[in-house]
């Protein structure tokens, strides 16, 4: 999936402090808000991805590599396309992720929103 198709999807989870206003994550989760997009907040709202109510498109790690890594090892729900922000990589998240055939980028989702603007209905 490229930056593109994830800014086509609905509904989002951005693992990472979406509390603390400075932090990228909650300015992440704020926009996707803001633009009309079902969001979730993990890791200071709710404890685990598995936490979700119905389906996730999207998950967006904006956490630690370490801790993104742990997130994604206990998640069970499925996933479209996992988004990395910068910093939040690591090789062994990304060996995860292409041992367990889950699809991810490297990116970032303000950037995504600035280019690909969600459509108004």
């Amino acid at each position: 999936m490229d930056l593109k198709e994830v800014m086509e999807q609905e509904t989002f989870v951005v693992v990472g402090n979406t509390l603390r206003g400075e932090k990228y994550a909650c300015k992440i989760k704020n926009r996707l808000d803001a633009s009309g997009y079902t969001t979730y907040g993990v890791h200071k709202e709710l404890s685990s991805i598995n936490d979700v109510d119905g389906d996730i498109d999207i998950i967006d790690l904006c956490i630690n590599p370490r801790k993104g890594l742990e997130y994604m090892k206990e998640n069970k729900k499925p996933v479209k396309c996992v988004v990395i922000q910068p910093g939040a990589e690591s090789d062994e998240l990304i060996q995860y992720l292409k041992d367990e055939n889950i699809d991810y980028m490297e990116g970032c989702l303000l950037v995504g929103m600035s280019l690909f603007p969600r459509k108004k209905d």
